[in-house]
């Protein structure tokens, strides 16, 4: 019997510092924070998403030494998610402060750490085999430290592991090569709506979804669409727009990632598309009724959810 699919994740793990206020301040004012928070969050949000959806997530990345790098490896270690690449002796893994204002929209200051130091010897020695899946962020590859280490592993990956794609908010400061190494190399690219328009230059997140497509030139694109839903695309079938669910906005930091980690899931369970997508909206509108990033509800919760909406 041919082993369960993996999801190896190279998206950065790092140390999200939360703070909930009223509204953005002014240069040179301050904000009351009416809540905070200080957990694990970057690629760990994808991992713990299909972790609770029942795939097997490896860390792909490196941790590193001090109190940052003792709460990631305590959560990955809650959600059953190894970490097999040796850990930075010397330095910490960075942290991203996200402040996350009334109506649920986050913004982020990263400063990077321990995870930059990723090597290609690193990436070389992980048990990457058919059917697996790879997922990557622009966070990979917006970095001079690490961008060739990346790129030049993922030109060599057998064609039948499955490599996912999702630039985020710094699609457009990757570097042009680097960005068209990976398109090339990717299987599923997923986008928010804003980059989706802005990567493919179109009007419309159907046209914006086929060209995301066109441009990978493998399996498929998804675009997330907010409250709308998302809109999917593969080589089979025309863009498809699932629609979304309603829910109480109290923090969409991580939706997207729950998205892609519910999809993602599903996919290596065996459901079709229009069904991972489904299951994917439903999973992010669970999530964004929380605080934190890294709130994906499990499998059990997603479905009881899905069921009121399907009878």
């Amino acid at each position: 019997m041919k082993p369960a699919a993996r999801l190896f994740d190279l998206d950065t793990v790092m140390i999200d510092v939360m703070m909930r206020i009223v509204a953005l301040p002014v240069p040179g004012s301050d904000a009351l924070a009416s809540e905070h928070l200080v957990t694990t969050g970057g690629g760990f949000n994808v991992m713990s998403a299909a972790a609770r959806h029942d795939m097997t997530a490896v860390y792909a990345g490196q941790l590193g030494t001090g109190p940052f790098s003792e709460i990631a490896r305590e959560a990955l270690g809650r959600e059953g998610i190894s970490a097999p690449v040796v850990a930075d002796p010397l330095h910490d893994i960075g942290f991203c402060l996200v402040l996350v204002d009334q109506q649920g929209e986050r913004t982020f200051v990263t400063s990077p750490g321990a995870e930059l130091g990723l090597r290609r010897a690193d990436l070389d020695a992980l048990d990457v085999a058919s059917g697996d899946y790879v997922f990557l962020s622009g966070y990979n590859v917006v970095y001079p430290e690490i961008a060739p280490t990346v790129t030049g592993w993922l030109e060599e990956l057998p064609a039948d592991v499955i490599v996912t794609f999702d630039p985020g908010p710094r699609v457009m400061d990757i570097p042009s090569r680097d960005l068209r190494t990976v398109l090339a190399r990717t299987d599923w690219l997923f986008c928010n709506a804003a980059e989706s328009l802005e990567l493919s230059g179109e009007n419309s997140l159907e046209k914006a979804t086929y060209a995301l497509l066109a441009m990978t030139g493998r399996l498929g694109a998804v675009v997330h669409d907010g409250a709308a839903g998302c809109v999917v695309a593969t080589r089979e079938q025309r863009a498809v727009r699932v629609a979304g669910y309603h829910a109480n906005v109290v923090d969409t930091n991580g939706a997207g990632d729950t998205h892609n980690g519910v999809f993602l899931a599903e996919l290596a369970r065996g459901s079709d598309v229009v069904e991972a997508a489904q299951r994917a909206n439903a999973a992010a509108a669970m999530a964004i009724g929380r605080f934190g990033p890294a709130t994906c509800p499990n499998r059990e919760e997603v479905s009881a959810w899905f069921a009121q909406f399907s009878t």
